[in-house]
């Protein structure tokens, strides 16, 4: 059996679902990525394909963030 296509507001709303779910497993874990969103250039595409913009920080979140992923991947 076939799936169909997402459509763009069902992609959008993905994605904009999972930007907050990221945020908020960041939030537990101390990380807060202010410029975290998704990025709406990226559905410029004929297809949908919207992307996570994980943006910039600072050296002090850099490194929460690195501890954080290497005792999850431990």
């Amino acid at each position: 059996m076939a799936t169909e296509p997402q459509s763009a507001g069902d992609k959008r709303a993905e994605a904009e679902a999972a930007c907050a779910e990221l945020a908020a497993v960041l939030k537990r874990a101390g990380i807060v990525l202010p410029s975290l969103g998704v990025d709406p250039v990226s559905y410029g595409y004929a297809v949908p394909r919207p992307l996570i913009e994980l943006g910039r920080c600072n050296l002090e979140t850099t490194h929460r963030l690195i501890a954080v992923l290497d005792r999850a991947a431990s």
